[in-house]
């Protein structure tokens, strides 16, 4: 056996045991099967490849860098790259090159950088609009990790629920963007349910206003069940698939 054929063996086995924990962890019998992004950040593009002739239809990166020049090599359009990490405002226009859907949305400055960035590319090239996903802090679901006035929290970066309706009016507004959903991940160290019931809610609001906004990503290799109790629509699965990051010779 060649070693690729024996990484593409692995990576279906892979695959295979965490499909079967999502249909094990789904509420309802019959419930929709969520989306599964595969995040292959820090891994080469031989292996969105190989994820490809898997099955495997959505993937997902954080280092706009990284994450063209992969979907350049692997060129393949019907293929959804789904830009997670936070992003700087003058990425926007890389990022509009290859993206379907950004989960980081963070600011109003970052909504004016795509939807600029995204009008240019939909004049060159006929796009759809990106899919958007504001981004939650959870923190506020544990008391307990509340910061010193004027410190960080103990989140894993988001904006502030109380400012997630006026940031989902911008989007909303926007002429190459669509308001997707929302987007969050649980604190660290701690209990996620208290997290992703918090992340239910205020999906809840969000979807009362933008109907179409129904989508919730939620939900990573250690705590997707969890998500999935709450309504995830999108997991986001990487070491469980991927295996440990590759290392740097």
């Amino acid at each position: 056996m060649s070693p690729d054929d024996a990484r593409t063996t692995q990576l279906a086995e892979r695959l295979d045991a965490v499909r079967r924990r999502i249909a094990a962890a789904l509420p309802t019998a019959g419930a929709i099967e969520p989306a599964l992004i595969v995040v292959t950040k820090f891994h080469p593009g031989a292996d969105v490849q190989r994820l490809r002739r898997l099955g495997v239809a959505d993937v997902g990166e954080n280092r706009d860098q990284e994450a063209a020049a992969k979907a350049a090599e692997v060129a393949d359009p019907e293929l959804r790259w789904h830009f997670i990490g936070q992003l700087q405002s003058n990425k926007a226009r890389s990022v509009a090159g290859y993206a379907h859907s950004v989960h980081s949305i963070d600011r109003p400055s970052l909504v004016k950088a795509l939807d600029r960035a995204m009008v240019a590319e939909q004049q060159e090239t006929g796009r759809a609009r990106l899919q958007c996903y504001i981004q939650l802090d959870l923190s506020g679901a544990y008391p307990e990790l509340a910061a010193p006035a004027g410190g960080a929290n103990s989140g894993r970066g988001g904006l502030a629920p109380s400012s997630m309706m006026g940031l989902a009016e911008r989007i909303a507004a926007a002429q190459a963007l669509e308001l997707a959903g929302v987007m969050a991940v649980a604190p660290l160290g701690v209990d996620p349910e208290p997290a992703f019931e918090l992340l239910a809610r205020l999906s809840a609001e969000v979807v009362e206003e933008h109907p179409q906004a129904w989508r919730m990503s939620a939900g990573m290799s250690h705590d997707l069940e969890t998500a999935l109790a709450y309504g995830a629509t999108h997991l986001r699965v990487g070491s469980d698939i991927l295996g440990p990051r590759p290392a740097v010779l």
